[in-house]
């Protein structure tokens, strides 16, 4: 199982980055996916997820509006499109693959991550 994070780098303040994420390994289009980041010194947390179809979205309150995730089954690919970024959501970003049983909203395990890509705001 693999799973590999893009499209991370410096922005400044109010742009904007595209994360891709793409999994091999298992069937990407049976599980739900999601966003994790991790800010320096800070624990992990919950950004997105989306279930299998593409058509259930789930958002952290402090992105709702900003971000946008999405998935191309046919490419094995999961997307995070982030408008608007703040300095404060400097971290790196990993997609994670859901496990069974693992409430949507809530961070899965490690064990299910990706490498991570790493997104700067800053001027």
């Amino acid at each position: 199982v693999q799973l590999v994070e893009s499209g991370g780098g410096m922005v400044q303040p109010g742009g904007s980055l595209r994360l891709s994420c793409v999994g091999s390994g298992f069937t990407f289009s049976s599980y739900y996916m999601s966003w994790v980041r991790q800010a320096p010194g800070k624990g992990p947390e919950w950004v997105s997820a989306i279930n299998t179809g593409g058509y259930q979205i789930y958002y952290a309150d402090s992105v709702k509006g900003r971000f946008t995730i999405s998935r191309d089954n046919a490419k094995n690919t999961l997307y995070l499109q982030m408008n608007r970024l703040k300095p404060e959501e400097t971290a790196l970003y990993y997609c994670a693959r859901l496990p069974t049983g693992v409430l949507v909203t809530t961070t899965p395990p490690r064990e299910y991550w990706g490498q991570g890509t790493q997104v700067t705001v800053s001027s």
